[in-house]
């Protein structure tokens, strides 16, 4: 699931900045994997309050 994620956000970055020609990505990139692991971080949170 989380390789899933993360391949969803490179994917983005590609297709659709690529196809609207879009050079600059740096900031999108951080962006969007900050958003991965602030994901992440919350599934850990909640799986780990479900199953205490």
């Amino acid at each position: 699931m989380i390789q899933g994620s993360t391949e969803t956000t490179f994917y983005v970055l590609a297709v659709y900045f690529g196809s609207i020609g879009v050079k600059n990505t740096r900031h999108a990139l951080g962006c969007g994997l900050a958003a991965d692991a602030a994901g992440v971080l919350g599934a850990i949170f909640v799986t780990y309050l479900f199953f205490r």
